[in-house]
């Protein structure tokens, strides 16, 4: 319970400089979104908390004709020195669409790729996930049957995208923060949706665009109950008997004394644990055994 204060207290902190970028906490963020979750909510807050600091937002891009609301100034990156990109840029925050392959343009056998480089230099790495799949993958872990597999990793024949993918309610992502000396943390947190409220005991003090740690959500917590809920029922076995106890039954279950019980007691039959056995009729003693 004290680990998870303490990561509220100062994981919750990190990502509030994060997503402010405020004190300079990291020079270079890198994004990672996939076909199941894109990045560009996460994305939008940055932009949001920066205009509320009245922070110039520029946006730099590779593959689009524009940039997203909210942006001072939009660069074709395909038009542009690198040298000029690098002046106009003080705190870098760079958006990758993991599913994308990248074909490596250097000659070198030896220089890695692209995405394997920018991991490298990245300060943070913040790894999107669906808020419905990651709920999905929980509850087939509690109840240990095989996580389930969407979009393309269903391997179905015209499938892209699964079922539940960019949930309105928020998303989930894996925050990995490097600091100076060199320590890497981690933590999952979700970011919920800038337009809904999640609602859940804590929603008072939720506000659109609130982060929270994953296991304070209210899916996770209410998961956590049924699963509690389903396995004193009985229910986590197939059968045709009832395995089930009621009420009275479980009561007079429990109020039955074993004979061990009395045993242990020296005052009681077993006299603390010593054997007592009576000899029977069928009973063949040998002196010359007991004696050795």
């Amino acid at each position: 319970m004290e680990n998870l204060e303490r990561r509220r207290t100062h994981n919750l902190l990190l990502i509030s400089k994060l997503l402010n970028q405020r004190e300079n906490v990291s020079p270079f963020t890198l994004l990672l979104d996939s076909l199941e979750q894109s990045a560009s909510p996460l994305l939008q807050e940055y932009i949001t908390r920066a205009r509320l600091s009245k922070v110039k937002v520029v946006y730099v891009s590779y593959d689009s004709f524009r940039g997203p609301r909210g942006v001072d100034e939009f660069a074709n990156a395909a038009q542009q020195e690198p040298m000029r990109l690098q002046k106009m840029l003080q705190t870098r925050i760079a958006s990758i669409e993991s599913h994308i392959p990248v074909i490596s343009s250097t000659a070198s056998a030896y220089s890695p790729p692209s995405l394997v480089l920018l991991k490298h230099l990245a300060t943070t790495i913040l790894t999107t996930r669906s808020l419905s799949h990651t709920v999905a993958r929980k509850r087939a872990r509690e109840r240990s049957v095989a996580e389930p597999s969407f979009g393309i990793a269903e391997e179905v024949e015209g499938v892209i995208t699964g079922l539940g993918g960019n949930d309105l309610r928020g998303l989930v992502f894996n925050m990995e923060h490097r600091r100076k000396s060199g320590r890497s943390m981690r933590e999952w947190l979700v970011l919920h949706n800038v337009s809904r409220r999640d609602l859940n005991p804590r929603s008072e003090r939720l506000t659109p665009g609130s982060v929270t740690l994953l296991e304070d959500h209210s899916l996770f917590r209410k998961l956590d109950e049924e699963d509690i809920k389903f396995l004193d029922q009985d229910q986590t076995i197939d059968s045709t008997f009832n395995l089930g106890l009621s009420e009275r039954q479980r009561k007079d279950r429990e109020g039955v004394v074993l004979p061990y019980f009395d045993a242990q007691k020296a005052e009681g039959v077993g006299e603390g644990g010593r054997i007592l056995y009576d000899m029977g009729i069928e009973d063949d003693f040998d002196e010359e055994e007991d004696e050795i």
